[in-house]
């Protein structure tokens, strides 16, 4: 009889079609687990369809904090027999609970068959809360708690589903007590009062609270996945905060939507992604030509066109930068963590707001999909500081100061005529060709890239501050490479995490120059932020650590490729 024991921490994947439940079991799981004193991680990867195809949810449940992808498999259940796109995770200590006549023979099974379970309660629907209550007995979580979630979920519902529902969630939960009886399964994973008490949220969840605390008080936007998350978040908050919220025919429309808000007064964003910010960038154009401040999430997938829709990839790095004709001065984030995504969403309002600039917030399908327990968000104070002023009968918009910032009217708001045009113009904002006036504007708009730069975040070094070799990421790959210098814990070996690509902190020139040797880790084909590294400094890498097949890096892989690089195969 195959069996697993796991001490300390444990993987389980679900694996099945879109339509069976499978995220229905994921919530289910982490919140009860987390409300019973277990920390948790949950990470999906999912086929572009509505139905069918063969999706998969990782749950990591641990004894300490857990905040990243693994590739390693403990438990696994496919409610589909079809786990072919999960083999190379599938390890010799792997169990799988599944009807062993569908699944491949070299693997261990714990034949069990939650359709049929199902079946005999009238729907194949209910496997899902019958694989919940069995994974909730292997914690020894209490059956009532299922039970009141059960309620909860299908009080809609008729009285007889949510009947079922309930004997559902007994039969599984008997069937989880039967493999610990049996000695099947034994899980050794202690519970802390922390995780109860802690929060338990999305990283599209942790951008749209940051965008509500920087004051984001409307969002239009084209859905188009992953970006739209924090679309369906604002928009289910808009009836307990003061926003409003637009489903644009476009993404034309929606960034022009938004450059009229902050004309208006209001603070304003858009989500999306990269397709369709390929279609903004004439509206991001124009808002550098009319100085107007503006917030852009990002949530990158992999491209080009249509590419991996429901995929991850930082591959829009340089479509951020680089985005809309002329030079303008832009700022770009890239929050590697849960806190991050709020506190950084919540900083580009302050510094669009400030300096007059597109701001983008840069996150990918892996951090906005992905949740996990955190103590709180940010306990810092955020500004939320407006710069606007009362204009005069006399106001030029685009009045030139030492600076280049000219103090920002609003229509309405004093006696001035605020003037924006999408043509050159002069102070006033009336169009002109000249060509002296021309070279003025350009310098005053560029001009705020200096103190801009001059006030950008420093990267954030994890691990030894004498390191002699650095590792140089961005973005998501942020909770990865910090698992893996725990992994590697090699002495000299550390980790520079850049929150802010763009404009970049003098003080990260340093890190970099100090160090003996550097290793680039991109989730893209090319390396686009170590090109800037080398544009802007002039330094080279000596080796680069790449991934573009629409997965996440995980702490194994990355384990074995810079253990390589070092020359000790990921061995301490």
């Amino acid at each position: 009889m195959p069996n697993i024991s796991v001490k300390g921490e444990i993987s389980i994947v679900l694996s099945g079609e879109a339509g069976q439940g499978i995220q229905t079991v994921e919530v289910i799981l982490t919140r009860l687990l987390k409300r019973s004193g277990f920390h948790v991680c949950a990470t999906k990867e999912f086929m572009s369809r509505v139905r069918g195809g063969s999706n998969s949810t990782e749950i990591r449940v641990s004894s300490v904090r857990v905040d990243a992808y693994i590739d390693r498999i403990d438990l696994l259940i496919p409610l589909d027999p079809d786990i072919s796109r999960l083999r190379g995770r599938i390890g010799p200590d792997t169990l799988v609970i599944g009807e062993a006549a569908e699944l491949d023979k070299d693997i261990h099974v714990l034949d069990v068959s939650f359709n049929k379970t199902a079946e005999e309660l009238g729907n194949r629907v209910f496997s899902n809360t019958i694989a919940s209550g069995a994974l909730l007995a292997l914690f020894g979580i209490e059956l009532f708690l299922l039970e009141q979630d059960v309620r909860k979920r299908f009080s809609k519902k008729s009285e007889d589903i949510l009947n079922k529902n309930i004997e559902a969630a007994h039969r599984g939960y008997e069937l989880g007590k039967k493999w610990i009886a049996d000695g099947i399964i034994n899980i050794d994973i202690s519970r802390s009062s922390v995780p109860e008490d802690e929060i338990l949220i999305s990283g599209s969840e942790a951008v749209g609270l940051g965008a509500l605390a920087g004051g984001c008080n409307f969002i239009a936007s084209y859905p188009m996945s992953p970006g739209s998350g924090v679309l369906h978040f604002l928009a289910g908050q808009s009836n307990n905060f003061p926003i409003a919220v637009e489903q644009a025919e476009d993404e034309i429309a929606a960034i022009n939507m938004g450059i009229g808000a902050w004309y208006a007064g209001a603070r304003a964003m858009v989500t999306t992604s990269g397709g369709g910010f390929s279609l903004m960038c004439e509206g991001l154009s124009l808002a550098g030509m009319v100085e107007s401040p503006m917030v852009i999430h990002i949530g990158q997938r992999p491209g080009p066109a249509t590419g991996l829709p429901t995929r991850t990839e930082q591959g829009d790095f340089d479509l951020a930068l680089y985005g809309g004709h002329g030079d303008f001065v832009r700022a770009i984030f890239a929050p590697g963590n849960l806190d991050e995504a709020y506190r950084l969403s919540a900083y580009a309002f302050q510094v669009a707001d400030e300096f007059q600039v597109p701001v983008f917030i840069l996150t990918d399908q892996y951090l906005l999909d992905s949740y996990y327990n955190i103590p709180s968000l940010s306990t810092e104070p955020v500004q939320t500081k407006q710069f606007i002023e009362k204009t005069s009968s006399d106001y030029a918009r685009y009045h030139h100061t030492p600076g280049g910032i000219t103090p920002r009217g609003v229509p309405g708001y004093g006696e001035g005529v605020v003037c924006a045009d999408s043509d050159e113009h002069d102070e006033t904002g009336h169009i002109t060709e000249s060509a002296e006036v021309r070279r003025k504007m350009m310098d005053k708009r560029l001009a705020r890239l200096k103190p801009m730069t001059e006030s950008a975040l420093p990267p954030e070094i994890i691990g030894p501050k004498d390191f002699d070799t650095l590792i140089v990421g961005w973005g998501s790959v942020r909770n990865t490479v910090a698992e893996t210098l725990k992994r590697l814990n090699l002495p000299k070996l550390a980790f520079a995490h850049y929150q802010q690509v763009f404009p970049l902190s003098p003080e990260g020139e340093a890190y970099l120059k100090r160090a003996k040797k550097l290793i680039l880790v991109e989730n893209n084909a090319t390396g686009q932020f170590g090109a800037l590294i080398k544009r802007m400094y002039g330094i080279e890498f000596d080796a680069s650590v790449l991934q573009y097949d629409g997965f996440p890096f995980s702490p194994e892989n990355l384990t074995v490729r810079i253990g390589d690089i070092l020359g000790n195969g990921g061995k301490k």
